[in-house]
């Protein structure tokens, strides 16, 4: 990413641009860098965008040939097309000579790099990856964006925002307009900002779910799972989620036998830091058999609904009832 950064600052850019990976949204926060770098705002005549798996490599091209309207530059954007999953011959063989005058800017949230068109970006551009982002530089990028507006965050309130909005940058930033607005007025953003006005993932309800039934809390369990199904979350993506959280659990309960060190599980699991001592603690409710047992329900309870032998909405009100009762 330092090196689009670098190429907007010096004024000299590649004749095509790569961006991929999981975080949305450095992939359109990049791109519209790009995009505001290379074109006048309102320019429409040196500007094209293709999006979808239906993008017509030969449109591209003749468009990529033309020489640009009294500007610097004819900047073509192409956003998830699939040519870095599925390849184009067509594209592949082009891109290594692009006019001087023409930027291809590529947008995908997938990229195999064994493939023939990313090598050919590799080779002729610049194929930047777009990752989630550590926990770390979240926090760093979170606490930059309220310093701006004036306010301040302990790392503790920190780590419990982060807590309910997951790492998702989109959904950070949002979540940090309301605190902003909420705390008007006042430099220090307490717990109480956070628990009054962030909204709650999907993941948390799901978290919560699986403490009560863990306390064997069946009513509110059952609250929680009719909260999300109010919510229109579809019940099959409860019961993956579900089964993810007692995986995770599992992971955690095993590798507790021989590591203490909650940094170390973080590696291992791929959960964020802060909320690893969460997990450490609802895995000491559960036995290790019980939480095998629970994700093999998981997919026995998915596979009765695929094939027609249950309801979905039933398939999880089961898996309640056998582990509160």
């Amino acid at each position: 990413m330092k090196s689009i950064d670098q190429d907007i600052k010096s004024g000299e850019f590649s004749r095509i641009y790569l961006l991929y990976g999981e975080e949305a949204y450095l992939r359109r926060s990049y791109k519209n860098k790009l995009k505001n770098a290379l074109v006048s705002e309102g320019d429409t005549m040196n500007y094209a965008y293709f999006e979808g798996k239906f993008v017509n490599p030969k449109a591209v091209i003749d468009l990529a040939e033309t020489m640009p309207f009294l500007a610097g530059h004819r900047v073509i954007v192409i956003e998830n097309s699939g040519f870095f999953k599925s390849s184009c011959e067509e594209l592949a063989s082009y891109l290594t000579d692009v006019p001087e005058s023409t930027v291809i800017i590529f947008v995908e949230s997938e990229a195999d790099k064994r493939g023939k068109m990313y090598k050919v970006v590799k080779a002729h551009g610049r194929a930047v990856e777009m990752p989630a982002q550590k926990e770390d530089k979240l926090k760093a990028w979170a606490a930059g964006i309220l310093k701006r507006e004036g306010r301040n965050i302990r790392e503790t309130t920190m780590n419990l925002f982060l807590t309910k909005t997951g790492t998702d940058m989109e959904n950070i930033e949002n979540e940090l307009e309301k605190l902003i607005c909420y705390t008007a007025g006042r430099d220090i953003i307490e717990d109480e900002d956070v628990e009054a006005v962030c909204t709650v993932r999907v993941q948390n309800h799901i978290f919560d779910m699986v403490n009560a039934i863990a306390e064997k809390k069946q009513e509110q369990a059952f609250r929680l799972y009719y909260d999300l199904l109010t919510l229109k979350e579809p019940p099959m993506r409860i019961l993956f989620l579900i089964a993810r959280q007692f995986n995770l659990l599992l992971q955690v309960k095993e590798l507790g036998r021989s590591i203490r060190d909650t940094r170390v599980i973080s590696e291992k699991t791929g959960l964020h830091g802060f909320v690893v001592g969460k997990y450490v603690a609802q895995a000491k409710r559960f036995q290790t058999e019980t939480l095998r047992k629970a994700v093999e329900d998981c997919v026995a309870a998915e596979e009765a609904v695929k094939t027609g032998k249950m309801n979905d909405v039933m398939s999880v009100e089961l898996l309640i009832v056998n582990y509160t009762s």
